[in-house]
């Protein structure tokens, strides 16, 4: 009954889906619920316009996965169920993790929501599904459980199991990427490194899944078993570039989210300071207190000048000298450690000679 597959089917051929259309409408409007009520406590501080997009933009995929010409065609065509996919675990879990609707929850409730809400994400259950390791198991799980075992032929001939496939594709996509990609008020804080070496990890999961439905045969899993209209590919062509989907299309997703995470590593501005730890603590102490003596006269001798030209104590810490005037990596520090560098040189050259 569906008219040949082509990029207009996407956006003309649709399917009502009343559970997924009741979750957006409920899902959208609590969210801009939330949005106005922040804005009306919190007028200097209204939630950002951008993580509401993000958040309606990952709804709006939910919708075009399962309603559009995408999943209208999802029985017919192997391939086009894979994009389904893709887009339900890897493009609509990150939109919506950027919306952050935890913390707009916390911001915009008042107790007694706001303590449950609380309790809610402290409890073993929530540490327990945030948790980094049952992400990466439930990731692996649903690729290769999904595609490579009889499940999927199960999926193609039940639809609620069909349904609950996508339900738990769009869960368990969040649940991987929430501590990878958000800062919801969570127990795991991943660092930066530790984020991108779990994609780099996950990623061949992709991969393999990709080449091992690029190579399938008549009897592989995902096989439609049912009357295929006649504009439609071989059921083997057709496994195979669903094949191609999930290899070439998943590793592509996953080298974004990859350098997406680079990116935030590199504009947060806390990790690169503060991420160093003692060592960059050290590192200031230090070069604080060896370009101690070589500050300006008053400072050298204990006091600073004042406004007024009356002399006030300096500080005596170690890099004390520097705090509010630039940092330690300012130009008069700079000028100051190289004078130290200049009188150590002289000295070695005293001792030579």
């Amino acid at each position: 009954m569906l008219r040949p597959f082509d990029l207009s089917a996407v956006f003309t051929v649709w399917q009502f889906a009343p559970i997924v259309t009741g979750f957006v409408v409920v899902a959208a409007g609590l969210y801009l619920w939330g949005v106005v009520r922040v804005a009306r406590r919190h007028p200097a501080r209204p939630w950002a316009a951008w993580r509401t997009g993000m958040f309606l933009g990952g709804l709006a995929v939910v919708v075009l996965a399962t309603q559009s010409g995408i999943g209208s065609y999802d029985d017919v065509l192997f391939w086009d169920h894979m994009v389904q996919h893709l887009m339900l675990i890897m493009i609509a879990p990150p939109l919506l993790i950027f919306g952050q609707p935890i913390t707009l929850l916390l911001h915009a409730s008042r107790n007694p929501v706001h303590t449950w809400v609380k309790r809610i994400l402290r409890s073993r259950v929530a540490t327990f599904l945030t948790w980094p390791v049952f992400g990466c198991v439930a990731y692996v799980v649903a690729i290769l459980g999904a595609h490579l075992t009889g499940f999927a032929n199960l999926v193609e001939s039940n639809q609620v199991v069909h349904n609950i496939e996508h339900a738990g594709f769009l869960v368990i996509g969040y649940l991987f990427f929430l501590p990878i990609l958000g800062h919801e008020p969570i127990r795991w804080r991943l660092s930066y490194p530790v984020r991108f070496i779990i994609l780099v990890l996950i990623m061949p999961v992709d991969t393999f899944a990709g080449l091992m439905l690029g190579y399938g045969s008549s009897g592989s899993p995902g096989i439609p078993t049912g009357p295929q209209p006649t504009w439609a590919p071989s059921p083997v062509a057709d496994l195979h570039t669903g094949g191609a989907v999930m290899w070439i299309g998943g590793d592509g997703l996953m080298f974004g989210l990859m350098m997406l995470v680079f990116l935030m590593w590199s504009m947060d501005s806390e990790a690169a300071t503060g991420g160093h730890g003692w060592l960059e603590a050290a590192r200031r102490a230090s070069l604080g207190s060896l370009v101690t003596a070589h500050t300006t006269p008053a400072a050298a001798a204990g006091t600073e000048p004042a406004a007024d030209g009356r002399a006030e104590p300096a500080p005596t810490a170690p890099g004390a000298l520097w705090e509010g005037r630039g940092g330690i990596d300012d130009d008069e520090h700079l000028a100051a450690y190289n004078a130290f560098l200049a009188r150590l040189n002289e000295a070695e050259s005293g001792r030579k000679r």
